[in-house]
């Protein structure tokens, strides 16, 4: 079944430079608007037991997902520029049920700290291997795992000289099966951590602080590749910060 072009994206209408006179965090969230996904959610009809809401995701299958799409460094014929890492977890409900079937969308700059999108002004330089876009579908134990490089901070463009700290973009589909969620995952250690605004405002520390991953060396490949755990909480009060209303 062949699926219809979905409207322009909201950001794609919206986005302007910063003007002098904007807040940097103003600058902030018009840079995060251009990150979002660019088609809407997937209507998926609810499972009859709110039971299997919990805990499957929607009913997304293998052939939905390509061999290589949760490998960001060989989706084209050259070698991506920047460091390779291995960023895995577990996606859960509150009470720790893995999520099962769950589709798990990534989006990031490259390691020059600019997304192969259009209205992404940076000046920093493209780089032809690499697109910074995978997705992957977690397994029975609610896993799922990317291979990719580090995304390099970028300015905003405001007039203080902010930057953004590196960052991975999620997506995935909530319980309700109707919203998408999105949310952020950082870095630990990064000195830019203090100062991005989009994650201090985020007002509630601990979920503040859920949203940087953890150094995870069992889950890279020796001689070429870190590895960072990140798990991702869909509901209840220890539930992963979304960027469309916070935590659930």
């Amino acid at each position: 079944m062949a699926l219809s072009e979905p409207a322009p994206h909201p950001a794609q209408e919206q986005i302007r430079p910063a003007a002098a006179g904007d807040s940097a965090f103003a600058a902030a969230a018009r840079a995060v608007a251009l990150r979002a996904p660019l088609k809407p959610a997937v209507p998926v009809p609810l499972p009859a037991a709110p039971e299997a809401a919990e805990l499957t995701g929607p009913v997304f299958g293998t052939a939905d997902v390509g061999p290589l799409d949760h490998d960001l460094t060989r989706q084209h014929h050259g070698e991506p520029i920047g460091e390779r890492i291995v960023v895995a977890g577990r996606v859960t409900d509150r009470r720790g049920r893995p999520v099962r079937g769950q589709l798990v969308e990534l989006w990031q700059a490259n390691a020059a700290g600019r997304y192969a999108h259009p209205l992404d002004r940076h000046p920093a330089p493209l780089d032809p291997h690499f697109t910074g876009a995978g997705r992957c579908l977690t397994d029975g134990d609610g896993r799922y795992r990317f291979v990719t490089i580090r995304p390099g901070a970028y300015p905003l463009g405001s007039p203080d000289d902010a930057w953004r700290a590196s960052h991975l973009h999620f997506s995935l589909f909530g319980t309700a099966f109707t919203q998408r969620l999105v949310t952020q995952m950082y870095f630990p250690g990064d000195p830019l951590l203090p100062a991005d605004l989009i994650r201090n405002a985020v007002s509630d520390a601990a979920a503040r602080a859920r949203l940087v991953s953890a150094l995870d060396r069992t889950l890279g490949e020796p001689g070429r590749s870190l590895g960072y755990r990140w798990d991702i909480v869909l509901d209840g009060p220890s539930a992963t910060w979304t960027e469309t209303g916070g935590a659930r």
